[in-house]
């Protein structure tokens, strides 16, 4: 006997009985069967509900030829009157996602005359895939339509048309479907055929936002966020734009631009500090001349620094220029012969010996160790 499954009855329906039929251990937990309820199984790329059945925690919901399972973290007695409570943040948080999903796509595939072919409804956001390309000027488009649709506050339709009836109705589907088809429309913005659940109207979808449109396989993939979740995620962009705003003394519109002039400013430092560093390389270098091997310990500096300073002295020592800077037991290294003599084995040893990674070639290699300064020393004295 098929489930009841009063969620399609009424969605927004949270507390119910229902009669225990059956109840079996399994891998993950016990499986529970109900003569009716209003726990939604996953499917169409909704999550489960969760909630619990008789005190009981439900952790999972599946459906197996029209007989639905809750998964319990503990047994309930066969024959028993049980109560179902709803986890129902979870559930109408899925229902903005999912009804917020088909106005947005609904609205995309009827202007680019795409399809949908992929819906994932993950913990923290929901990606769509569609076989378009899709700018992401036409996606900004597409989500202020889909707001604005939203706004309009518009009663949403449920039907189960016969198959006659189908043949008038232009619904979208990501598979061919040969069982009862559940049509749920979006007057004006979407018609799709759909087993899940959904608001009332447009409006308890709250807002659509769309967080990427990047090129993906023949088409392109988005990100979204929906009601609650759109607001929570909008609140906390606005709060850390707000402290970056403090920070530059600048208003909240005008971040983007203060950062830009950072970067300008930024960049021009490390120019002006490339430039010294190459005359200090300099003069460390004609130090240096003629000495033949020789190993430097130098305070921080950025790897390409490493490596010029290496470059310089290789080319005026005589042998190989062994620059290390950092402190303690970190220390970023750079090894240069000037003839392009292999180093490769030394290199080799070198990670091996003092807790190393890196490499390179023609007589070039980088790298980082976690050694001190002693132990370095140690090292290159016995390989001499």
């Amino acid at each position: 006997m098929e489930t009841e499954k009063l969620y399609y009855a009424d969605p927004f329906l949270k507390n119910f009985t229902g009669k225990v039929l059956s109840c079996d251990a399994v891998k993950s937990g016990w499986a529970v069967v109900l003569d009716r309820t209003a726990f939604y199984p996953e499917g169409g790329g909704q999550p489960a509900d969760q909630g619990s059945l008789g005190g009981v925690n439900v952790l999972d919901v599946h459906e197996k030829d029209g007989v639905i399972f809750h998964i319990c973290e503990k047994p309930v007695e066969i024959g028993e009157i049980v109560a179902g409570i709803l986890n129902w943040a979870r559930r109408f948080d899925h229902m903005q996602q999912h009804s917020g999903e088909h106005i947005l796509s609904g609205i995309l595939c009827e202007a680019y005359y795409c399809d949908n072919v992929g819906f994932h409804m993950g913990a923290d956001t929901v990606t769509i895939d569609y076989n378009t390309d899709i700018s992401w000027g036409q996606a900004l488009e597409a989500e202020q339509r889909a707001n604005d649709y939203i706004y309009a506050d518009v009663p949403i339709e449920i039907t189960y048309p016969s198959r006659e009836e189908l043949k008038s109705i232009d619904y979208r589907s990501k598979k061919e479907l040969t069982e009862q088809i559940r049509i749920v429309r979006f007057p004006g913005a979407d018609c799709c055929a759909c087993c899940g659940t959904h608001v009332l109207r447009s409006g308890q979808v709250g807002l659509v936002k769309i967080l990427s449109c990047q090129k993906f396989r023949d088409g392109v993939r988005m990100e979204i966020l929906c009601g609650r979740r759109a607001l929570d995620f909008l609140s906390k962009t606005w709060e850390q734009n707000r402290a970056v705003g403090r920070r530059l003394s600048v208003k909240l519109f005008d971040t983007a631009a203060a950062v830009e002039r950072l970067e300008g400013e930024l960049n021009a430092a490390k120019v002006q500090q490339t430039q010294l560093e190459d005359q200090l390389f300099a003069c460390i270098a004609a130090e240096q001349a003629g000495k033949g091997n020789v190993i430097l310990f130098q305070p921080f500096l950025r790897p390409d620094g490493v490596r010029r300073l290496a470059d310089a002295v290789g080319r005026t020592c005589g042998g190989l220029a062994a620059v290390f800077a950092g402190e303690g037991r970190q220390y970023q290294y750079a090894l240069l012969r000037a003839d392009g003599e292999d180093i490769s084995l030394l290199v080799k040893e070198l990670n091996t010996g003092l807790k190393g990674r890196g490499g390179g070639r023609n007589g070039l290699a980088q790298g980082s160790v976690q050694s001190d300064k002693a132990e370095i020393e140690a090292f290159f004295k016995q390989h001499s």
